[in-house]
């Protein structure tokens, strides 16, 4: 069963105004929005986006509007957010949810490739209908290019022994499967030897983020997205792992003004348009109780502005 993580959190940093348009970049199961869209009013509006086909279609009964609230799902990378509203002919929203990463359904589902779990063809696209996927990257990219994939967005140490397995592997059978490349991997790093995750883990999440480009499309929806919301909106990010916490830390600390003194006296306030404040100064992190029921959340971490002033 999909639980959405910190789905309380969530709803407290958001909703503010029960009669607003609130966008949710990554329906996933629905969880968020279904739970949204019970504190709007009439005259309240959400809008939920997804890349993958398979996520709006599992979620539009789900989501059917009603009591005077409008709903509209679309079809599309949460990067291309704003052309997708200025289709609508929405200028301005008061909340912005992102839940980074990959859905529970998209693992469950052995032939979308994401998982080690299970012997699939290597997919991992998020969306099916566009794009290379992570077996085609595996089987052409060069020793280099894998290497710095698995570094970069795994941040993995043995990137550079994982990539020559992975050529040295490719040069004799393509790698067809999933079980077939974390074996590879698996090899390459020496085996389990005890250890709680899979060796693979770190080379599968770099794959995903390279072949879906999910860093990039972060950066472009937060900076598209800043000038979207009305004063006092607010944007809630869920991420799951450091690289993309970071880039949203760093993102809202630059519109968060910080003071520096002047030679003269006084001081500045320094910041980039629009300004925003942190609802919180540290991120939310799941309680113990949460982490218990749901695994998924253990790594979890919230964090939430609240734009303008």
């Amino acid at each position: 069963m999909h639980i959405p993580v910190m789905l309380n959190e969530c709803l407290e940093a958001l909703i503010t105004d029960p009669k607003g348009i609130y966008v949710d970049g990554t329906l996933g199961n629905g969880g968020h929005s279904a739970e949204m869209l019970k504190q709007l009013d009439d005259g309240g509006m959400l809008i939920g986006f997804d890349r993958d086909i398979d996520a709006i279609e599992r979620v539009q009964e789900k989501l059917k509007s009603g009591e005077g609230r409008r709903v509209e799902l679309v079809h599309d990378n949460y990067a291309n957010m704003a052309e997708q509203l200025d289709r609508l002919g929405i200028q301005k929203v008061n909340g912005l949810l992102l839940d980074l990463g990959v859905s529970s359904f998209q693992l469950d589902i052995a032939e979308r490739g994401f998982s080690f779990m299970k012997d699939a063809p290597i997919d991992m696209r998020m969306d099916q209908q566009a794009g290379q996927t992570a077996g085609e990257l595996v089987n052409t990219a060069s020793e280099q290019e894998l290497a710095d994939i698995i570094y970069r967005y795994g941040e993995d140490r043995a990137s550079r022994r994982i990539a020559r397995a992975i050529v040295e592997a490719r040069s004799k059978v393509e790698i067809a499967t999933t079980l077939q490349l974390a074996g590879i991997v698996e090899r390459a790093k020496g085996g389990r030897k005890g250890k709680k995750t899979h060796p693979a883990t770190q080379t599968f999440q770099a794959l995903r983020m390279a072949v879906n480009d999910e860093l990039a499309g972060i950066e472009q929806v937060l900076e598209t997205m800043m000038d979207r919301m009305v004063e006092g909106g607010r944007m809630a990010v869920l991420t799951f792992h450091s690289l993309e916490d970071r880039l949203v830390k760093q993102f809202f600390a630059r519109h968060v003004p910080r003071e520096e003194s002047l030679q003269e006296g006084g001081v500045k306030r320094i910041f980039e348009e629009p300004p925003a404040k942190w609802i919180w100064k540290k991120p939310l992190i799941a309680t113990d109780e949460e982490q218990a029921v749901n695994p998924r959340s253990r790594s979890a971490k919230l964090r939430a502005v609240e734009v303008g002033g």
